[in-house]
């Protein structure tokens, strides 16, 4: 199996079912993981905020940077191996208020919303979410069967289901074991 490992405002996409995506340390930042079980395209983006206009010149260099940049270009990769639109798994982690206890910025929460929005506009769905709380996360997808695993400090690693949970203080699916 090969591991390709997704940095911060970074973006990986395969369609060799023995790939396996992962990012760690996912904080405020949001993991877009997307799967097309028809093809065994996919492909996972790690972006840290949710608009370009914040700095144009940052966004020209490093578009996985930004929601409005990275989005858009993870779903084109994913089309070019394949994928199709119709059959896309698309799944968001992350989101977390990590460093900013008192909300001042919610980097986390602008995050979620921008891509949410994004994807809302584009017509498509949100297969299950992983947002929110206050722990870092380690997020895997694999290849092979599109399975998404999180991992947060102190638990085991969790399978994240394709039912929507709106936070991550719920009970996920049973340990990964």
């Amino acid at each position: 199996m090969a591991q390709q490992i997704v940095g911060i405002a970074d973006c990986k996409f395969s369609r060799d079912t023995g790939d396996q995506l992962v990012t760690y340390a996912l904080g405020s930042c949001i993991a877009v993981v997307v799967y097309d079980p028809a093809s065994k395209a996919g492909g996972m983006l790690h972006f840290m905020l949710p608009e370009s206009s914040l700095d144009t010149r940052k966004a020209g260099q490093t578009p996985y940077m930004f929601a409005d940049t990275g989005v858009p270009l993870l779903f084109q990769h994913v089309y070019a191996l394949g994928g199709q639109k119709k059959n896309l798994i698309v799944r968001l982690a992350g989101g977390a208020q990590v460093m900013d206890a008192g909300g001042v910025f919610n980097i986390g929460k602008r995050n979620h919303l921008a891509v949410k929005k994004l994807l809302w506009k584009e017509g498509v769905f949100i297969s299950s979410e992983h947002v929110g709380g206050n722990l870092s996360r380690t997020v895997r997808m694999e290849l092979g069967d599109g399975r998404m695993t999180i991992r947060e400090p102190g638990a085991p690693e969790y399978e994240v289901p394709l039912r929507k949970q709106a936070r991550a203080e719920r009970p996920l699916a049973t340990p990964v074991g």
